[in-house]
């Protein structure tokens, strides 16, 4: 496996692994929040059995990435992915993104009219919107948000520890939770607080109507931090 930068700004390096480049099918995967492109790590070691070029990009702020203090609302994150797409000089290839890397993924899809791209996939994406509104009950509640945000101020590890909890529905081992925790100790506290921010703030439900290739939702009925009706809206607003 290779890991290398790829600058998307003067003082902003995103970390990348690519996996199998000789692959004829690539997919490039985006990760959520608050982990980094190791959360793909069993999609890893299966996908290139199967022909597949896998590339996984830390987010900024996240695993290896920089970690600038600005940057972190979807246009710029979607911009970074664009840097990547064009360095590597990937076409016809497939973007998957994962929780808010779904949401990027769309972002990405919109502002750059899809470039590159022949399919995408979402992972329980954090869309079209990551907290309730008026005109949407679905999602976190904004205080519950807010929380989070004041909990990676005041006391990360507790907070990753808390939101770990909730990330699995079934059980898992002491071991695979701490690695899961070790994920999110890697990021920034800024970056994971101002990340939650967008998360809290943003919406994609124009987004999701500029996407013009097949798409693959897939999404846990079980989840507890994008419940399952996000994936209902993706579905009839695509």
């Amino acid at each position: 496996m290779g890991g290398y930068y790829i600058r998307v700004e003067p003082d902003v390096n995103i970390y990348v692994e690519n996996l199998n480049p000789g692959g004829g099918k690539q997919i490039l995967f985006l990760h959520g929040w608050p982990a980094s492109h190791r959360l793909f790590e069993y999609q890893f070691e299966q996908l290139p059995n199967m022909g597949y070029r896998c590339i996984g990009m830390d987010i900024r702020g996240f695993g290896n990435s920089d970690k600038p203090w600005r940057g972190y609302d979807y246009d710029r994150l979607a911009d970074d992915v664009r840097f990547v797409v064009e360095t590597l000089q990937l076409q016809n290839f497939t973007l998957g993104g994962h929780s808010m890397g779904g949401a990027i993924a769309i972002r990405y899809m919109a502002r750059h009219k899809g470039y590159g791209v022949s399919k995408l996939a979402l992972f329980a994406a954090a869309a079209p919107s990551f907290t309730k509104r008026p005109d949407f009950p679905y999602g976190l509640a904004k205080e519950d948000v807010n929380k989070l945000i004041l909990d990676t101020y005041n006391d990360r590890p507790n907070m990753l520890q808390k939101f770990g909890d909730m990330f699995f529905f079934q059980y898992v081992t002491g071991p695979f939770s701490d690695w899961f925790f070790q994920l999110g100790m890697q990021a920034a506290g800024w970056s994971t607080a101002a990340t939650a921010v967008s998360l809290r703030d943003e919406n994609l439900f124009s987004d999701l109507g500029e996407i013009c290739v097949p798409t693959l939702i897939l999404h846990g009925i079980h989840d507890k931090i994008c419940p399952f009706p996000l994936a209902e809206a993706q579905k009839k607003r695509n």
